[in-house]
C-alpha cells in the first residue's frame, strides 16, 4: 500500500511546482529522456482540487 500525502500550496506555489515541471520535462526531452513520471505529475497537479483553509497563526 502506498502512503498518501496532502500538499497545502498558495496560488504562487502551485503555480511555481508546475512551471518547475514543466521546466524539467522540457530537459529531459531535450537530452532524449523519457518524462513519463514528470508527465503523471503535472496531470495530478493540474487536475487536482483546490481546497480553502483558513489558518491560524499562533
Amino acid at each position: 500500500m502506498r502512503d498518501k500525502y496532502h500538499l497545502y500550496l498558495t496560488n504562487e506555489g502551485h503555480r511555481a511546482v508546475i512551471s518547475s515541471l514543466i521546466e524539467q520535462r522540457n530537459r529531459l526531452i531535450f537530452q532524449g529522456k523519457y518524462t513519463d513520471v514528470v508527465d503523471e505529475l503535472l496531470v495530478k497537479f493540474t487536475r487536482a482540487k483546490m481546497k480553502k483553509i483558513k489558518v491560524k497563526e499562533v
